[in-house]
């Protein structure tokens, strides 16, 4: 791997294991944001809130060890497959969501654009799940 392309996996990893953290403990400072885009067909939606902040916060604390990153990728890769059907409930029925800082109602552009950004998340945590090469383990 070269140097530069070492550091940018560096560097969108310490990017984006505390996204993940930060985007979990939401879950539990603000779970009725998140309440409203659990599509009706599952059901506990606070429950679920709650079960996702919670794999979000041990998926992003996972990808900072070195020693758990892989799996931690996998779980990654697993979470947003799961995470989906959420964004595509937001997208497919326009959701609103009420009591968001600045206005909870996304423009068609942001909510559909969620659904490849999605696959570009996945692909970057597939990114971390191959072996480390030794130089990589720091």
């Amino acid at each position: 791997m070269t140097d530069l392309r070492r550091r940018a996996k560096r560097l969108i990893l310490y990017l984006m294991a505390p996204a993940y953290v930060v985007a979990g403990v939401l879950h539990f400072v603000v779970p009725e944001l998140y309440v409203q885009i659990v599509p009706p067909i599952f059901p506990a939606p606070l429950a679920l809130v709650y079960l996702s902040g919670l794999a979000e916060i041990a998926v992003g604390i996972g990808l900072l060890i070195p020693r758990t990153r892989r799996y931690a990728a996998w779980a990654t890769v697993a979470l947003l497959v799961a995470i989906f059907p959420a964004n595509v409930y937001m997208a497919t029925h326009g959701v609103v969501i009420e009591g968001m800082p600045g206005g909870g109602d996304p423009s068609e552009l942001v909510r559909w654009g969620r659904l490849p950004l999605q696959g570009v998340l996945i692909l970057l945590a597939l990114w971390y799940t191959r072996p480390p090469a030794e130089t990589e383990t720091r």
